[in-house]
């Protein structure tokens, strides 16, 4: 290489070698030139064309006055040097790179992910694009593999059978977009707008669990005008509230009277150090952002007047399998809309949702592709389904509303047809009439593989049918006008404001069957991670005996003996008798979800 561009400068300093018979005024002005045109090559050298070195990089010419009599036009890379598309942000994963363009693609066959070494010694390197998403209304995210050993972390894109990256420059040919990756441990990753205050998530602020933080010591910094181009936040305001990864603060004055102003805008937090410096001023630390707000309420457009009576928020890693049945099933309970917070998934989910929408079904995906947020992102959807509905159940998609048989001392839900079809509907309508009630609670029963080896056929509902005896923990509806500004949450339930308190439904009115142990192919998969912020991970060897774990199992995914015995105290079969009851075909007994296999 060293070798080839020594010839190519010879061959320049030959071609552009003065006459004999030029004065010696022509002779310094051609020196001027050569110099000029030998500082133009080493300019489009620094753009990493294929035959140059991924680490050599100049910096940016500047241009001597004198110069600029050769020439009166701005240096500019050819036309067709760059690809029509820019990344904003990069993001690092544990085991993927996001890319944040800001340009639409269709095609991800049409893409590759490009690594440039850190050594001069390796040729940069491509991997398939894993996947393309559309995101949070501006964006659109493209996920890549992790770089090699000694490769970048500074993924580019480009078009399959093209030699060009994505664009590093401005009009003028100098270089303008950084090569910065953030970590996604430490990144302000969304921003959703509430009335005339902006909610700001962020990862690395350390807050505490489960407890409100003090405020003063965040800010919020707005980005107007060409942010992009200049990277500047030029508007503060002082945080209201803080807790766990959520920050609220108000709107600057001069968008505060019209906040549609405000989508759209890259906005971070300002943390005060604990560390203050002995004499002058504190500055702040601004989080690396990547965050830009959002208004849910242009996200749902037209809407009816009247709200749903009820819907349902979780959040999903590849759950396509599992699905259609909780989909079915609560809709026939009463559920009637749906917000499925995708994380991250790879199982084609989106199709399943498709189908489901094709079948008057009202569920719709969301992409939140930030791990380890759970709580953060149960705060987003209650800001975002408030609009819209009047209660919002938070439940995983292995849990299930179950109507045990009315007792005696429960005559009020029998009058109401308890069990039956919309009975959870009408039991959330009819808490509906007390003004104090801003949160319903329902105690969960964990059921195990109940004897079997691999998935039940007809679903979890039919399959598994042994459980433990005593409840574990409790799942939440809740009303979103109720809920305290913090949006602080533990996942089971939420923080209320003042002049709201929860109920506790008896155990003989409702109760969730949560289908959590069940047969090891598809228990194992819990390994990869969890979506809590706050829940140690299965292969983490913290909080052992938490009921957050399997008891008895380790921090490896491997199957204990006797697995599709354990977990099994109480055989159960009260919902698998209702859903063959009330919701299979009577002459086929075949379950809605059921896959046809003709």
């Amino acid at each position: 290489m060293a070798d080839s561009c020594s010839e190519q400068r010879r061959k320049r300093k030959y071609l552009l070698k003065s006459p004999p018979e030029a004065s010696p005024r022509f002779f310094s002005l051609r020196s001027v030139f050569s110099c000029f045109t030998f500082l133009i090559f080493l300019y489009l050298f620094s753009y990493r064309l294929p035959f140059t070195h991924s680490s050599f990089r100049p910096p940016p010419l500047v241009i001597p006055s004198t110069l600029s009599l050769l020439s009166s036009s701005p240096l500019q890379p050819p036309s067709n040097f760059f690809s029509p598309f820019r990344i904003d942000d990069r993001v690092l994963f544990p085991d993927h790179v996001f890319l944040f363009l800001s340009t639409r693609i269709n095609k991800i066959l049409d893409f590759e992910c490009v690594y440039t070494s850190n050594s001069d010694e390796i040729a940069a390197v491509k991997r398939d694009v894993l996947s393309v998403e559309y995101y949070n209304q501006f964006q659109f995210i493209v996920r890549c593999p992790l770089p090699p050993i000694n490769y970048s972390t500074a993924v580019d894109l480009r078009r399959k059978g093209s030699r060009f990256l994505t664009k590093l420059v401005d009009g003028n040919g100098l270089r303008r977009i950084n090569q910065t990756v953030h970590s996604w441990e430490n990144v302000v990753y969304e921003a959703a707008l509430d009335g005339d205050t902006a909610v700001v998530f962020a990862k690395g602020l350390n807050l505490r669990h489960e407890k409100e933080s003090n405020p003063t010591q965040f800010s919020c910094h707005f980005g107007l005008g060409n942010w992009e181009k200049n990277g500047s936040f030029v508007l503060t305001t002082k945080a209201i509230t803080a807790a766990q990864e959520v920050v609220r603060c108000p709107l600057p004055r001069s968008i505060s009277k019209n906040p549609e102003k405000a989508h759209g805008i890259r906005v971070t937090i300002g943390v005060t150090p604990h560390a203050r410096p002995a004499h002058g001023q504190v500055q702040q630390v601004l989080v690396p952002s990547v965050a830009k707000i959002v208004n849910s309420k242009s996200e749902v457009g037209e809407r009816n007047k009247s709200k749903y009576e009820l819907c349902v928020c979780t959040m999903v890693w590849n759950q396509a399998s599992s699905l259609r049945e909780w989909v079915m099933y609560h809709a026939w309970l009463g559920v009637e809309r749906w917000f499925i917070y995708d994380n991250n998934s790879d199982d084609k989910i989106n199709e399943v949702i498709d189908e489901l929408e094709l079948e008057n079904y009202n569920v719709s995906s969301h992409l939140w592709p930030w791990i380890k947020t759970q709580e953060a992102g149960f705060s987003h959807c209650a800001l975002r389904a408030r609009d819209e509905c009047n209660w919002i159940s938070f439940m995983d998609v292995d849990e299930f509303f179950y109507f045990p048989v009315p007792t005696s001392q429960h005559k009020r839900f029998t009058e109401l047809g308890l069990p039956g079809k919309n009975s959870l509907k009408e039991v959330v309508a009819n808490l509906s009439l007390s003004p104090s009630i801003g949160e319903i609670r329902t105690a969960c029963h964990s059921f195990g593989p109940s004897g079997l080896s691999s998935p039940p056929s007809q679903g979890v509902t039919a399959g598994y049918t042994c459980r433990l005896q005593s409840p574990e923990r409790h799942k939440s509806i809740i009303r979103p006008d109720a809920l305290d500004a913090t949006l602080l949450n533990v996942v089971h339930h939420f923080h209320l404001r003042k002049g709201f308190e929860s109920m506790n439904l008896h155990q003989g009115i409702a109760v969730i069957n949560h289908y959590k142990y069940q047969v090891w192919e598809a228990f194992r998969a819990k390994f990869y991670r969890r979506v809590a912020t706050y829940v140690a991970d299965w292969q983490q060897n913290q909080n052992e005996g938490s009921k957050d774990r399997a008891p008895g199992l380790g921090t490896e995914a491997i199957e204990p003996p006797n697995w599709r015995l354990q977990f099994c105290e109480v055989w159960d079969t009260g919902l698998r008798d209702f859903v063959l009851a009330n919701l299979a075909d009577p002459e086929t007994g075949v379950l809605p979800w059921e896959r046809s296999t003709l």
